[in-house]
C-alpha cells in the first residue's frame, strides 16, 4: 500500500522563490538597460533622419551673400545749418571734385563773422597804439639819459677844474663838496632812468606779445568762421555719383543735418553679414572667395562692425586685383569666407539638431536601428555641410540629425519601423 510522501520546507518554497529570483534578475536587468532618468520615447522611423559618422576632409569656410556698394562714399552734411538758397545739381547726377552742389544762407554765421572781423580791427589797433607808445616812451627815455649824459659831462669837466683850483686856494672846500654831490645825483639819476627805461621795455614787451597772442587767436577764429561761411556753397569734396540728395528750395537744415552723399561710381566693395558664432574667427585681412562670369575673384576682409544685430554682425571685404566688370550697387552676390585649415577630421552632416543641442549631445542609433541613446559629444568647427567630430563619436556610427525639438528631455528613442 503506497504512503503519501511528506514534502519538506524547502521543496514548498522551491517553486516560489525561483519565480521571485527570476523577476528580480530581470527587473535588474531592465534598470541596467534603460539611461539614467528613464525617459523614453516612442518615435516613427520615417520622422527622423539618420545618418553615419565619417572619416573626411574638413572645408573650414562659411558662405555668405555680399551685397555690392561704393568702395567710398563721402557724406555731406549741413555743418552750420542754414536755408537753402539754390540747387546746382538733381539726385543721381554725376559729379566732378569741385563743383557746386547746393548754396546755404545762414544770417548768424555773417553776423558773428562780422562780430569777429571788427575784434579783430580793435585789437589790430590797440596793438598799433601800443607800439606808438612804445616808440614814444623809448624817445622820451633816450632824450632824458642824453640829457643826463651831457650834464654829467659838463658837471664832470667843472669839478675837475674846481679840483685843481681847489689845491691853489682859489676855490673853497665847500664849494667843492657841492659839486661833488651834484655829480653824484646825476649819476644815480642817470641809473635809476635806465632802470625805468628798463622796467618799461619789459612792461610793453609783454602787452606786445598779449595783444599779438589776442590777434592771432581772432584772425583764427575769423579764418574759421569765413570758412563755415564758405562751407555754406556746398561742393563737391570728390568726384562720384550724388545720392541720397532730398532738399528744396527754402527748406531749414539743422546743424549737423545729413542731406546726400557722393558714392564711388566704379570702385565696389561686398558687405556680408555673418552668424555670430564666428566673429572670433573673422579677423582683418582674411580671404574670401567669389565666382562671377565664370570667373574666380579673391576678396579679403577690410572691416569688421562688433555690433551684433538679430545674431549677425557686419563685415566688408574688398577685391585684392581686379573687380567685376557690371557690378551694380545693390547688387548681390555669393561668396565663401575661408576661416581655416582643410583638415582630416571625424564628420557627421550639419542637421537641425545642433540648434537644440548646441553640439554638446546627440543620439546614437543602434546597430538594429530600433533604439538610440543620447549621448555627450565634443564638436569643433562646422560649415553649411559638415560638423567636426572632436569626442564621443566613431567613424562607422550612426546619429540622429534631424530636428530635436521634442527630444530635448529624452534619454531614449524607440524607433518604429
Amino acid at each position: 500500500m503506497d504512503r503519501p510522501l511528506t514534502k519538506t520546507n524547502w521543496q514548498r518554497l522551491r517553486q516560489p522563490l525561483s519565480i521571485g529570483i527570476g523577476i528580480a534578475l530581470l527587473a535588474a536587468l531592465w534598470l541596467v538597460a534603460i539611461p539614467r532618468g528613464g525617459k523614453t520615447l516612442q518615435v516613427a522611423g520615417e520622422s527622423i533622419q539618420i545618418a553615419s559618422v565619417s572619416q573626411g576632409i574638413f572645408e573650414d569656410f562659411t558662405p555668405l551673400r555680399g551685397q555690392v556698394i561704393p568702395l567710398r562714399t563721402v557724406y555731406l552734411d549741413a555743418i552750420e545749418g542754414g536755408r537753402v538758397e539754390k540747387i546746382h545739381l538733381e539726385d543721381g547726377a554725376e559729379v566732378s571734385e569741385g563743383q557746386p552742389i547746393v548754396d546755404i544762407s545762414n544770417a548768424r554765421l555773417k553776423l558773428d563773422s562780422i562780430g569777429r572781423e571788427a575784434q579783430v580791427s580793435e585789437q589790430i589797433n590797440n596793438m598799433q597804439n601800443l607800439e606808438l607808445s612804445l616808440v614814444r616812451t623809448e624817445l622820451e627815455h633816450k632824450r632824458a639819459l642824453n640829457e643826463l649824459s651831457y650834464q654829467i659831462k659838463i658837471k664832470e669837466r667843472t669839478h675837475n677844474r674846481k679840483l685843481g683850483m681847489g689845491k691853489s686856494g682859489y676855490v673853497k672846500k665847500s664849494e667843492l663838496d657841492d659839486e661833488q654831490d651834484e655829480l653824484e645825483f646825476l649819476k644815480k639819476k642817470q641809473a635809476l632812468e635806465l632802470e625805468s627805461r628798463t622796467i618799461d621795455q619789459a612792461l610793453q614787451k609783454a602787452q606786445m606779445k598779449q595783444i599779438g597772442d589776442s590777434v592771432k587767436n581772432l584772425t583764427n577764429n575769423l579764418e574759421f568762421t569765413r570758412e563755415n561761411l564758405d562751407s555754406l556753397n556746398v561742393k563737391a569734396p570728390i568726384g562720384g555719383r550724388l545720392t541720397a540728395f532730398d532738399v528744396e528750395i527754402g527748406q531749414s537744415l539743422k546743424p549737423g543735418e545729413r542731406f546726400g552723399q557722393i558714392d564711388d561710381p566704379v570702385n565696389f566693395k561686398l558687405a556680408a553679414l555673418v552668424d555670430e558664432f564666428y566673429m572670433s574667427r573673422v579677423f582683418i585681412g582674411q580671404t574670401a572667395e567669389m565666382t562671377f562670369d565664370e570667373k574666380l575673384y579673391t576678396l579679403e576682409v577690410k572691416k569688421i562692425y562688433p555690433q551684433v544685430k538679430d545674431g549677425q554682425f557686419r563685415v566688408d571685404f574688398v577685391f585684392r586685383k581686379d573687380q567685376p566688370k557690371n557690378l551694380n550697387r545693390g547688387q548681390t552676390l555669393q561668396m565663401r569666407l575661408q576661416l581655416g585649415e582643410n583638415i582630416s577630421a571625424r564628420l557627421i552632416p550639419n542637421g537641425s539638431f545642433f540648434q537644440e543641442t548646441g553640439g554638446n549631445w546627440i543620439f546614437v542609433v543602434a546597430s538594429d536601428k530600433k533604439t538610440a541613446v543620447r549621448r555627450t559629444i565634443r564638436v569643433g568647427r562646422r560649415n553649411t555641410h559638415f560638423i567636426e567630430v572632436l569626442e564621443g563619436l566613431d567613424v562607422g556610427e550612426q546619429v540622429i540629425t534631424s530636428p530635436y525639438t521634442s527630444y530635448v528631455d529624452i534619454d531614449r528613442l524607440n524607433i518604429n519601423q
